[in-house]
């Protein structure tokens, strides 16, 4: 039977430091990468979380982003290839005491373990999942993975790749995710802050972070995090979300909908058409304004990347509400038994004819 969350203790008895979350493991990623950036934020951030380290867990599965769980002073486990979600999902449904982290790619969790994903999304189970993108597989020295751009040129792909990229918001959205936000590890306070919402969301959170991999695909994203105007740092390629907030970037830049299409699109805001900016909403009960605008991105120039949280609505959890059909069947039914379960109503022995 699943266990009931438990009160977290008080932030001022634990004092803990961002130092408690760091292992005694060395950490053993490429000078430069990426990675690095998310997991000094990530051991920042818990601490605010008001949590023992023996009630947070981390669980990977195999790529370089799945080292996570050995350098956080936590509970964790490096699982198999793109089964962290369906592993993680079995353990939050049965300690409900625990904060359920998962640590992925894009190769890990879009391509074998695509199954494993949409469905820990669609239950809505109580996770926080950090999907590494870095459009390209690290671990296995650089073949073209399920986000690399269509014609990018790898090892597995001389040629330029043939297949379209998958847009992992987009995935998680059509997936009916309660939460879904984009982020980049360079921009510490943006990734805190969409880490902070994600933790305080009940259900399943999915992160897709941005993450350089300066070895095999280095510079994927720098056209997001270079500003276009030197003078005033204005950024014309990302677009901030803010929930309540219309959107609007680049000093000049605004989203509106098209009239003809209904599809989102860019424009010049002028006062003939300031009033007809889009205002963000990510509580927003339909996902179809979210979906709109995880596919404005162009995805090969990543002009017009909107970061920050897409979509953040109420959902049934999934650990929940089994932990209240458990409780009614042993209500109605009392305590199983197990083995009588496992034995069924025929039983036989076979004995060796030696």
């Amino acid at each position: 039977m699943p266990t009931e969350a438990i009160p977290l203790i008080p932030r001022s008895e634990l004092a803990l430091t961002a130092r408690d979350f760091k292992s005694d493991q060395e950490v053993r990623w490429c000078p430069g990468c990426g990675d690095y950036a998310i997991l000094a934020a990530v051991q920042g951030f818990m601490p605010e979380l008001g949590l023992a380290k023996e009630n947070i867990v981390f669980v990977s599965g195999i790529g370089c982003s799945s080292r996570f769980p050995y350098y956080m002073n936590t509970y964790g486990m490096h699982s198999i290839h793109g089964r962290a979600p369906a592993i993680a999902t079995g353990l939050a449904s049965s300690r409900r005491d625990l904060s359920v982290w998962v640590v992925t790619g894009d190769g890990d969790a879009l391509s074998i373990g695509g199954n494993h994903l949409i469905h820990a999304l669609r239950r809505n189970v109580n996770l926080k999942i950090l999907l590494f993108n870095n459009r390209i597989y690290g671990l296995t020295k650089g073949q073209y993975s399920p986000t690399s751009e269509v014609g990018k040129i790898t090892k597995s792909t001389p040629m330029g790749s043939l297949d379209a990229p998958f847009n992992p918001v987009s995935l998680a959205i059509g997936a009916e995710a309660s939460f879904v936000a984009r982020t980049i590890d360079s921009d510490r306070k943006h990734l805190t802050e969409v880490l902070r919402q994600a933790a305080a969301h009940r259900g399943t959170a999915l992160i897709e972070i941005y993450q350089n991999c300066n070895i095999f695909n280095d510079g994927a994203y720098e056209v997001l995090k270079t500003p276009s105007d030197s003078k005033t740092g204005q950024q014309d390629q990302v677009i901030r979300l803010a929930h309540g907030q219309p959107i609007r970037f680049g000093g000049t830049r605004g989203v509106v909908r098209d009239r003809a299409t209904g599809d989102l699109k860019v424009v010049e805001v002028t006062d003939d058409n300031a009033a007809d900016i889009v205002v963000h909403d990510a509580h927003s009960p339909s996902p179809t304004t979210a979906f709109a605008l995880s596919r404005l991105a162009d995805p090969h120039t990543l002009h017009h990347t909107p970061i920050g949280v897409f979509r953040a609505v109420d959902r049934p959890v999934y650990d929940r509400q089994l932990a209240d059909q458990l409780d009614t069947a042993i209500e109605q039914n009392g305590k199983g038994d197990l083995a009588a379960l496992l034995a069924g109503n025929d039983t036989w022995t076979v004995e060796s004819s030696s």
